[in-house]
């Protein structure tokens, strides 16, 4: 073989290791430091799953951490060539199982989004299958020629760089999960003005559809559209419509945020455009929130009314839930509802407290942290 030719594949080779390993470890570190945000995202997929899947969803968090660390660990395993025949055994038998779970998602599209990259980077299902298929052909290429590739560090050493991985990995998804992720990918940062960032320009693109309709007549099914429907003719009976989003418009970045009081009225422009501080409690669950949180939020309750602060516990519960929920922790504030989706998406925290001030953000903090 020519000399310039083996030399450009072992560069090529090389290259394609780091390339697959900083992929990995992108992945592996966005959802590291958002371990709920993955937790939400692994409890959608065994519920859409259903049957078998759906047991596992108790223990969604704990494979979340797991799986993170895991590729947290063979990325930098790749890059730095800790225990090379173990890492593309290791990451062979990931890709073996993701590619053919995303090419069913993408075919199936049971979620809009894969959760890949978490929040950091959304892509769509058909550019996630796209990608695993260009890593497993990255990595049969790292198989073929794993001869060339040598570690420079003793087994010794490579066992300790592994375990520091390891540790890494998890005590950085503990340490997100205990407060809050140390990086927010979340449309709700610290310094966004939510009024602001739920505006739609006047110019933005609209969803587009394509609507169908189902009328019958003597028996005979047929489908038109909006240019040929039998609109007035009495002969033909509405079966059905169906309605297929063809190109998705613009999408504010906070767009599902609102406020509802018991009367169910929406007080949401009133409590955003408040020029003071406001307090917003979130328990998007008051049946798994924390007994100590909420006690320790009560703390914060009153002395916003001493400060002459709004104050607003948001939840998704029901008010049978929320009942029960007062009762057992003697908790005083008032409750208004609030999308639980939503509430998970404000704040990694449960119960978790969100001051804004003339309807921006001022400061986000985890129950743990309450001051």
């Amino acid at each position: 073989m020519n000399k310039s030719v083996k030399n450009a594949g072992n560069i090529l080779l090389h290259i394609s290791r780091y390339v697959f390993g900083a992929v990995f470890v992108f992945s592996g570190i966005v959802k590291a430091i958002d371990p709920l945000g993955f937790t939400y995202k692994i409890e959608d997929y065994l519920r859409t799953f259903g049957g078998f899947f759906e047991s596992f969803a108790d223990y969604a968090f704990f494979l979340a951490i797991a799986l993170s660390t895991l590729e947290l660990l063979i990325g930098l395993n790749m890059i730095l060539k800790i225990h090379v025949n173990i890492t593309n055994a290791l990451a062979l038998l990931f890709m073996i199982v993701m590619t053919p779970l995303t090419l069913y998602i993408a075919v199936k599209n049971p979620v809009t989004d894969c959760g890949c990259f978490g929040d950091a980077l959304i892509i769509s299902n058909w550019a996630t299958f796209s990608k695993n298929v260009i890593l497993l052909t990255i990595l049969i290429l790292q198989l073929t020629f794993h001869s060339l590739i040598k570690s420079t560090f003793r087994v010794k050493t490579q066992n300790f760089i592994g375990l520091s991985f390891i540790l890494f990995g998890i005590s950085t998804s503990v340490f997100s999960y205990m407060h809050l992720p140390i990086i927010d990918f979340l449309p709700y940062k610290v310094g966004v003005n939510i009024p602001k960032a739920m505006e739609i320009p006047d110019n933005a693109p609209k969803d587009v559809y394509k609507t169908t309709f189902i009328y019958e007549r003597e028996g005979e099914q047929k489908e038109f559209t909006l240019e040929n429907y039998p609109k007035n003719d009495s002969t033909w009976i509405f079966v059905n419509q169906n309605s297929v989003l063809l190109k998705q418009g613009y999408r504010a970045p906070i767009h599902d945020f609102s406020i509802m009081n018991g009367q169910f009225d929406d007080i949401t422009k009133e409590v955003l455009s408040y020029k003071g501080k406001t307090n917003l409690l979130i328990v998007y669950d008051v049946e798994t929130a924390s007994v100590r949180g909420a006690k320790k939020a009560e703390i914060i309750y009153k002395q916003s009314l001493i400060k002459g602060e709004k104050f607003y516990a948001l939840t998704g519960s029901s008010d049978e839930e929320v009942k029960k929920f007062i009762h057992k922790t003697a908790v005083s504030f008032p409750f208004w509802k609030t999308d639980p989706t939503t509430l998970k998406t404000i704040i990694r925290a449960n119960p978790g407290l969100v001051k804004i001030e003339n309807g921006t953000i001022i400061k986000k903090m985890n129950w743990r942290d309450f001051e």
